[in-house]
């Protein structure tokens, strides 16, 4: 009966004691636990936040940076619409880089600088026009080796897979690497810079910063088929004998007679203006018709020997003594004077000069078919007129090279063309103007080419020279690639616009626009 009852009970409300000391430890760590969780969450709200405002922040960073590219882009259109000369050269006002300004429509008092260079299109070569002589030529430049397979060689190929809406989309020919396209040398800086390497390059490749076709080439080189005074110029193909006895030279001397103008409808077509220098004063119909009145002999007694001639003065030539009744006589070509030529049937003044000015240079003809072979026009003559027509339809012509703003480069890649002509004509464009038009406003750097007939004042540019490139060269251009970057003031480049702006008399269009 001794015996304690409380100790039952004591172990009872002491284990009830650590009962409700595990569920508030319990309740301790899930409240501790919901707390890190809230924390992460809270840390990855702010986080989000955070990166967000970031975003907005860059977003309206390079929105304002693009503003300023386009607006960039439009002063560059401005600088191109109030360029009146009928000539464009890299010593213009739009030629030089343009760096400005615009207020920072977001952060008041603040100002966003951009950057505006213009280039003529027609200082590279259109791969859509050039022939393919030409765009081997340009290869060969860029350093690509010559390679013929069963489908030709790269240049061909190019041809082939004309028309081309950018110069990219010659990717798709076959043989076409991003080296030629982008540009070996600068593909190879790029690789070693990106290496980290000290060791020089490949003696095969060399820093040019040529760039390849991207930075070479064009498709959107474009002039107007006008003279320099914006006249339509007279197309030789299409054009009749009154127009053609028309044209006048720079000096205002007419260069076609009536008889010129018909041999000259007689002869075409022609695919180029050159081709002039190729056509014969005597037509083959007029030939046809005058051949029995004309000779190369004389006889002893006044009279003629030969017959019509055709054997006079060659080898082997038997005369044979005709006797003519006075006022049948032949007409002997190689003496008589402009008034007896024009007495034969569709030789009028200016053909019977051209007779006489060949056979004073040429010496006597030894036959009379020989008198086919004189031309109606010299390169004197083509060089005086080339201005003024044409051999093309349309408004424009596409693909013509500017003397005065592409590089010695490529200059020397045209037809006929060295590096010692190519640098004479940027000597000469670059040479201090002595004539007027400098006295602009703004003023015009050097003396650049307002007539393509300027060429031949240039010693290096002989005849032949002359012939060959007439047809693929200009002195101005209606096509420019504008480029127009908004810079941070850091001096980086944050958004960039590029734009091609074709200039048709005017009308303004932008065939081509990238904004960055």
């Amino acid at each position: 009966m001794g015996k304690s009852t409380t100790t039952p009970q004591n172990q009872y409300y002491t284990s009830g004691r650590f009962c409700l000391q595990d569920s508030s430890g319990i309740s301790l760590i899930s409240t501790l636990w919901i707390l890190t969780i809230l924390s992460v969450l809270a840390m990855q709200m702010l986080y989000s936040y955070d990166l967000e405002s970031k975003a907005q922040r860059n977003f309206l960073d390079r929105t304002k940076y693009h503003y300023a590219a386009k607006s960039g882009f439009e002063v560059g259109v401005a600088m191109l619409s109030m360029d009146e000369t009928n000539f464009d050269s890299l010593g213009e006002v739009w030629a030089q880089p343009v760096q400005q300004q615009i207020e920072d429509g977001i952060q008041l008092g603040g100002f966003i600088p951009f950057q505006v260079t213009i280039t003529d299109e027609a200082s590279r070569i259109n791969i859509n026009e050039a022939e393919v002589d030409l765009i081997r030529n340009l290869l060969s430049y860029l350093g690509v080796q010559p390679e013929i397979n069963e489908t030709g060689d790269l240049a061909s190929r190019i041809v082939e897979g004309r028309p081309y809406r950018t110069v990219r989309d010659v990717a798709r020919v076959e043989g076409m690497t991003k080296e030629i396209l982008y540009g070996l040398q600068q593909q190879a800086a790029a690789e070693e810079a990106a290496s980290g390497s000290d060791e020089p390059l490949p003696p095969t490749i060399s820093l040019t910063g040529v760039g390849g076709l991207v930075n070479t080439a064009t498709v959107y080189s474009v002039d107007a088929n006008t003279d320099a005074n914006g006249e339509q110029r007279v197309n030789i193909n299409s054009a009749n004998a009154q127009q053609l006895s028309q044209i006048s030279s720079n000096n205002n001397q007419t260069i076609f007679s009536q008889g010129e103008a018909n041999a000259i409808i007689q002869q075409r077509n022609y695919d180029n203006i050159s081709d002039l220098l190729d056509a014969s004063a005597v037509s083959d119909n007029v030939f046809n018709n005058i051949s029995s009145e004309i000779t190369v002999e004389e006889s002893s007694s006044g009279g003629n020997f030969g017959g019509n001639g055709r054997n006079g003065g060659g080898d082997g030539f038997v005369f044979e003594e005709i006797e003519f009744d006075e006022g049948n006589s032949l007409i002997n070509i190689n003496t008589a004077d402009s008034e007896e030529l024009t007495g034969l049937q569709g030789i009028d003044n200016g053909i019977a000069q051209r007779i006489i000015s060949h056979r004073n240079s040429q010496g006597f003809f030894q036959n009379i078919d020989q008198l086919k072979q004189v031309r109606i026009l010299s390169v004197q003559d083509l060089a005086g007129i080339a201005d003024k027509i044409t051999a093309r339809d349309g408004e424009t012509v596409n693909g013509l090279i500017n003397i005065n703003t592409a590089s010695v480069e490529l200059l020397q890649l045209l037809p006929g063309m060295d590096q010692t002509k190519a640098q004479a004509i940027v000597a000469r464009r670059e040479e201090e103007n002595p004539d007027a038009q400098n006295q602009s406003e703004p003023p015009i750097q050097g003396n650049p080419f307002s007539d393509i007939g300027q060429l031949l004042e240039i010693e290096e540019i002989d005849n032949n020279t002359f012939r060959e490139i007439v047809d693929w060269v200009t002195y101005r251009s209606h096509g420019y690639r504008i480029v127009s970057s908004g810079i941070d003031h850091n001096g980086r480049t944050i958004a960039t616009c590029l734009g091609i702006l074709v200039r048709n008399g005017n009308s303004l269009t932008i065939p081509y626009w990238r904004q960055d």
